[in-house]
């Protein structure tokens, strides 16, 4: 339960809080310019006090009926300009400005009336996500079914899982297993996840005690309802007295949903992405009074403003010079698949 308290600038230690960040925040981490092109208004950050902090949240099991009017849900960017953007952004890769990039897809519906916490449950009913959340302010709502972790710390460790590299799941067993193996050892999307995990481990040295920054574990293969994922975990030690905020300033936005090198794929990010993202690959979690957090990466995760109606939802993938346009959209459309089934939507 959140407070009504005003926002904090820092946390105060022996207080438990929740926290946003919304990806637009990085424009005070470093100096990009601007880009108010999203109908969503969510803060560049929010830092409250929470009375309770209960982990995991309790879920109902059976999924709720859809009710009201069908949403019709337009994708901002089709399927041909997506195609030449992937298309632009590799050849920025054989130019040498970038290894990996993180490009994404939006899909936006208007004059929609949903119920935020029915949602939730349908959509985390399909997903069965470990890092779900879902948060009201104001007239706003984050309905989040996040599988991906961005940092949580335990005592003096601060670990983060990117995910790079996805695979449906198999109609049969047999199948399941083949496509679970075919996506541990497929080359291109090791070679997307190796440059990700580089990019968490630089990410962490800026924080840690001297030779404590390891890979834990690599190519790791996690399942979910309805897709498989290549996972790895990274941890370190860190340097005592480290606050929460230089945390975040070193590590904000997280490597997976950037690129490397991060600072060039965030301006390509701003470049060829229709609408700034805001709270899209931002990250929400809590914070507890002993100095422990947990925080996600806001990913499978529906935006709604109930006072205008408007709701959005953004999927992507990682762009490497091996990969095929068509098949990132098809990645993307994968990914989309449980939202909309959650919506009850259908989409152009």
């Amino acid at each position: 339960m959140v407070s009504g308290k005003d926002p904090a600038e820092l946390p105060e230690p022996g207080k438990n809080y929740i926290s946003f960040i919304s990806y637009d925040y990085k424009n005070r981490l470093e100096p990009f310019p601007e880009k108010e092109l999203n109908p969503l208004r969510f803060p560049k950050r929010f830092l409250v006090e929470a009375e309770e902090v209960i982990v995991p949240l309790p879920m109902e099991t059976a999924p709720q009926q859809h009710s009201g009017k069908r949403i019709h849900l337009k994708q901002v960017v089709g399927k041909e300009q997506y195609i030449s953007h992937v298309n632009a952004l590799k050849t920025h890769i054989q130019l040498g400005d970038i290894y990996e990039i993180n490009y994404c897809m939006t899909f936006e519906a208007s004059a929609v009336e949903i119920d935020p916490v029915q949602l939730y449950h349908r959509l985390n009913s399909i997903s069965k996500a470990s890092y779900s959340a879902l948060l009201k302010l104001g007239d706003q709502y984050i309905i989040s079914s996040s599988p991906e972790l961005f940092l949580s710390k335990r005592g003096n460790r601060l670990i983060t899982k990117p995910i790079k590299g996805t695979a449906r799941r198999g109609a049969s067993e047999p199948e399941d297993q083949s496509i679970k193996e075919e996506l541990y050892y497929n080359a291109k999307e090791r070679n997307e996840n190796v440059m990700i995990v580089d990019v968490s481990r630089n990410d962490l040295s800026r924080l840690a005690t001297r030779g404590s920054v390891q890979v834990d574990k690599l190519f790791d293969i996690e399942s979910y309802q309805q897709v498989h994922q290549m996972v790895s975990t990274v941890s370190c030690s860190l340097k005592p007295n480290t606050a929460f905020d230089e945390i975040i300033a070193a590590t904000f936005p997280m490597a997976s949903m950037t690129g490397a090198p991060k600072y060039r794929a965030m301006q390509l990010i701003d470049q060829y992405e229709v609408y700034n993202r805001g709270p899209y690959s931002g990250s929400l979690g809590y914070l507890k009074a002993n100095g422990d957090f947990d925080l996600n990466v806001l990913i499978r995760s529906v935006f709604y403003d109930a006072a205008t109606g408007y709701l959005s939802f953004t999927v992507g993938s990682a762009i490497t010079d091996l990969c095929h346009p068509e098949d990132e959209y098809e990645e993307c459309l994968l990914k989309a698949k449980a939202m909309i089934q959650a919506l009850g939507a259908d989409s152009d």
